[in-house]
C-alpha cells in the first residue's frame, strides 16, 4: 500500500456561482476501503463522480494506476477501472434487468444475422446477480416489478460485473435494508481482500466506522481529516463534519406515548398482492406511528396505499370525516402529505426549479381559485419555505437536480409543510441525509407533533425508530407481527424479534 492507485490533485469544481470544491487533494490505495463523510453539500458525491467519470472536474487533474486519468464517461471509467453505484437511481424503468445491464454494449449478444440474442444476454445478468447473492432475480424481469432495494442491487451488480480497480458506492446503503446491506457489505470487504480499492460514501456514522479502514472528512468543499482505523472517534468524526457541537436532542428526549385519542387515519383490511395482507392501522392526531421491518415486508407498499397510491384489491383508507382515499389528487385535497424513498423518482421532478417543486403543493396559498397565480405571493410562500428549512441553494430557481440529497429532501418536506399537509406518510425521509440535517428533519418531526399533526414514519434504521415513534408497528411478509409503545427500555433486539 505504498503507492496510491488513484491520485487526486488540486480538484475544484464550480456549478455556476456555487463552489461544490476547492482543491482538494485526495489519494485511495489498493487494499482499501476509504469512507468519505460529510454535510450534505461538502463535495462527498462530487468528488467521487469526478473520478467515476460522471462529471469534469472546473481545475485540477487526477492519476489511476500511475497514469493519467481523464474518462470521458462513467462507461469509459468502468471499462477502464473505476465503476460507481450512484446514490439516486441508476436503472431505466420499463425495459428488463438483462437491457439495463447491457444497455451500451449489446452488440455482444448479436448473432451471425445481426439479431440480439436475448436468451444470452438474460442468462449473463441471471448469472450477475447470483454472483452478488441474489438468486431471485433473472435477466428477462421487467424493472418496473422489483421493488427499489432490488433496482439498487441490479445496479451494484451491473458495476461488479466488469471487476473495476475502484469501487465507488454513494449512499447505497441507506436504499438497502438490513438483507440487502449484509450483500453489499460482503461485496466490498471481499473487493478490499482482493487488493481493490473502495470509496465508500455514508451519513451514518456508525455504518462508516464498521465498514471503513480510514475515513475522510470534506466540509464545504474542502477536505478537513482523513482518520485512521485507530484513530476513529464519533465525536470527534461529527464536529470535523460540521465544525460545531450538535446542539438540541437529536432523537426526541422524552418517552411517554402519545396519549391522543383523536383519529386522523384509519385503514381496514388493506389487501395488494403479496405486499399487504389483510393490514389495519389507526394513525391518530398528534401521533408518530413508526413502521419497520425487513425488505419486502410491505412496510413501503402501506405508505403507498394510505397515500391512494395503490389500487388496493380488498379494504379501505379513510380520513377522520369518512373520505375513502382512493387516489392521491383525493388525498391532497385533505392534506395528506407522502414524501416517498426514491424521492428523485416519485417525489421531485429534477428538471424543475425549487420554486416549481415547493410552490406546485400550494396554489391555494398564492392562487386566485386556483388559477390566477399571484406571483409575489409565489415568491414570499416558496422563500418562506427555504429559509424555514435552510435550504442550501444559490436561489430559488435552481434546478433541484443540482442540489445535495439532504436539500432534495428538504424540498420534498417544503412542498407538503408549506400546503399545511395535517397527516404526513414519510417512507425514509432521511435517506442520503447528514447528520445534521437529520436532527433538523427530526426536531421538525417533533414541531408537528405538538402541533397535532399525524406522522406515518416508515424506516429501515432501528435507532430511527425507536428514537422517534410513538408506537411502532413491526411488518413481516406482508402482515403485522408486533407492535411496540414507546418505552425508554425498548431495545433493537426487541424490534428485531418481530421482523424475522
Amino acid at each position: 500500500m505504498n503507492e496510491p492507485i488513484l491520485e487526486m490533485k488540486n480538484i475544484s469544481k464550480n456549478f455556476g456561482s456555487v463552489i461544490a470544491l476547492k482543491n482538494v487533494n485526495l489519494e485511495v490505495y489498493p487494499g482499501e476501503i476509504r469512507g468519505l463523510i460529510g454535510e450534505n453539500g461538502s463535495g462527498k458525491s462530487t468528488i467521487s463522480s469526478i473520478a467515476a467519470g460522471m462529471q469534469k472536474a472546473s481545475a485540477g487533474e487526477m492519476m489511476f494506476k500511475g497514469k493519467k486519468w481523464e474518462p470521458s464517461s462513467m462507461i469509459d471509467a468502468l471499462q477502464n477501472g473505476i465503476g460507481m453505484v450512484v446514490q439516486e437511481s441508476g436503472t431505466i424503468a420499463g425495459v428488463t434487468v438483462a437491457e439495463n445491464m447491457f444497455l451500451a454494449e449489446l452488440v455482444q449478444f448479436k448473432n451471425k444475422f445481426g439479431l440480439i440474442s436475448k436468451n444470452k444476454m438474460n442468462q449473463k445478468a441471471t448469472e450477475a446477480m447470483k454472483a452478488i447473492g441474489v438468486s431471485n432475480v433473472t435477466g428477462d424481469m421487467n424493472m418496473m416489478t422489483l421493488d427499489f432495494q432490488t433496482r439498487k442491487l441490479v445496479e451494484i451488480a451491473k458495476v461488479i460485473m466488469k471487476n473495476p480497480e475502484i469501487l465507488v458506492i454513494d449512499e447505497t446503503s441507506t436504499a438497502l435494508s438490513q438483507d440487502g446491506r449484509e450483500i453489499m457489505y460482503k461485496l466490498i470487504r471481499k473487493f478490499r481482500d482482493n487488493g481493490k480499492a473502495v470509496i465508500f460514501i455514508s451519513h451514518d456514522l456508525e455504518e462508516i466506522m464498521e465498514v471503513c479502514d480510514t475515513l475522510t472528512v470534506l466540509r464545504d468543499g474542502t477536505l478537513i481529516r482523513t482518520f485512521q482505523k485507530e484513530e476513529f472517534d464519533a465525536d470527534k468524526i461529527r464536529t470535523s463534519m460540521i465544525g460545531r457541537e450538535l446542539q438540541g436532542d437529536y432523537y426526541r428526549s422524552d418517552f411517554t406515548p402519545s396519549s391522543q385519542t383523536e383519529t386522523a387515519l384509519t385503514a381496514n383490511n388493506l389487501k395488494y398482492r403479496e405486499e399487504l395482507k389483510s393490514v389495519d392501522l389507526v394513525l391518530k392526531k398528534g401521533e408518530i406511528v413508526g413502521v419497520g421491518g425487513l425488505s419486502s415486508c410491505g412496510m413501503h407498499a402501506l405508505g403507498k396505499a394510505l397515500f391512494g397510491g395503490l389500487e388496493l384489491e380488498e379494504g379501505e383508507v379513510k380520513t377522520a370525516d369518512g373520505c375513502s382515499i382512493t387516489n392521491p389528487h383525493i388525498a391532497v385535497n385533505h392534506k395528506i402529505g407522502y414524501v416517498s424513498k426514491d424521492r428523485d423518482t416519485e417525489s421531485l421532478c429534477l428538471s424543475a426549479s425549487i420554486r416549481d417543486n415547493i410552490a406546485i403543493g400550494g396554489m391555494e396559498k398564492y392562487a386566485v381559485n386556483n388559477f390566477l397565480i399571484l406571483n409575489k405571493k409565489e415568491s414570499e410562500y416558496v422563500q418562506k419555505q427555504i429559509k424555514d428549512l435552510a435550504i442550501k441553494c444559490s436561489d430559488a430557481e435552481q434546478l433541484t437536480s443540482q442540489l445535495s440529497g439532504g436539500n432534495k429532501q428538504k424540498v420534498v418536506f417544503g412542498k407538503w409543510i408549506g400546503c399545511g399537509s395535517e397527516i404526513l406518510i414519510l417512507d425514509c425521509p432521511t435517506r442520503g441525509v447528514d447528520i445534521g440535517v437529520k436532527q433538523a428533519m427530526y426536531q421538525l418531526m417533533v414541531k408537528l407533533k405538538e402541533e397535532g399533526k399525524a406522522i406515518l414514519l416508515i424506516s429501515e434504521e432501528l435507532p430511527e425508530l425507536i428514537g422517534m415513534s410513538d408506537r411502532i408497528v413491526i411488518m413481516k411478509d406482508g402482515c403485522i407481527t408486533g407492535e411496540f409503545m414507546r418505552s425508554e427500555t425498548l431495545t433493537d433486539a426487541d424490534v428485531i424479534s418481530c421482523m424475522i
